[in-house]
């Protein structure tokens, strides 16, 4: 019904097409009659004046009070999640790397490394700890400086070796997570912890996402 008041037959257009800014092609608009220059993303929109479908924009009334016209803002599709130019469902676990696991739910992904993120700290018997690359396996693993280079060569020969067991029980202790160093996007959470193979304290940390970050808005030229 607003169509029908809005659009006139038949159609009388200028002569000469507008100029559009860049990023901005030339579509009919809402009546279907004349060229006018797409909206962009953020821009004002209403029935006659159409956003630029092929950027996948569509005029978006949620935040319009009654009787006022739209923003053109991206549509929200089935609910997924894109990570390096792949498209995931949501609810989906894929692995972007053999270091990495991730879970895709509602339109983010949350990521926890499968290495231990830890970090060794010095001791006396380890006074300059190093990570180090084994090949043939993903993750890395600690060595220490101050010891001979044997141990890494030993590292390397057994791939499949079992950790020595400790001479003692391990009481196991550690604080809680941290909240997300980031509000929005990738960010990290840290504690402390002596859950590992040698009992002792380290700080850990894992990767968190609270929620995904908001699309920048498009720069318009001056």
């Amino acid at each position: 019904q607003v169509g029908a008041q809005l659009c006139r037959r038949p159609c009388y257009c200028p002569w000469v097409p507008p100029r559009c800014p860049r990023g901005s092609p030339l579509v009919l608009d809402g009546c279907g009659c004349c060229k006018i220059c797409a909206r962009r993303l953020g821009e004002p929109c209403d029935f006659l004046h159409v956003c630029d479908q092929s950027q996948g924009l569509v005029c978006d009334y949620s935040s319009a009070s009654a009787g006022t016209g739209g923003t053109c803002n991206f549509e929200d599709d089935e609910e997924g999640c894109e990570v390096n130019g792949r498209l995931y469902r949501d609810g989906e676990v894929f692995q972007p790397s053999c270091k990495v696991q991730c879970h895709c739910l509602d339109g983010g992904f949350n990521c926890i490394p499968l290495c231990q993120e830890d970090v060794r700290l010095p001791t006396p018997d380890c006074p300059y700890p190093r990570r180090v690359e084994i090949p043939g396996k993903c993750c890395p693993e600690w060595i220490c400086e101050a010891q001979d280079q044997h141990l890494l060569r030993d590292a390397r020969a057994a791939a499949g070796a079992v950790s020595p067991l400790l001479p003692y029980p391990c009481q196991e202790w550690g604080t809680e997570w941290s909240a997300c160093s980031a509000t929005c996007g990738l960010g990290f959470a840290t504690r402390v912890s002596n859950q590992n193979r040698y009992c002792r304290l380290e700080t850990q940390r894992r990767l968190c996402m609270l929620r995904p970050c908001p699309a920048p808005p498009a720069a318009f030229p001056a």
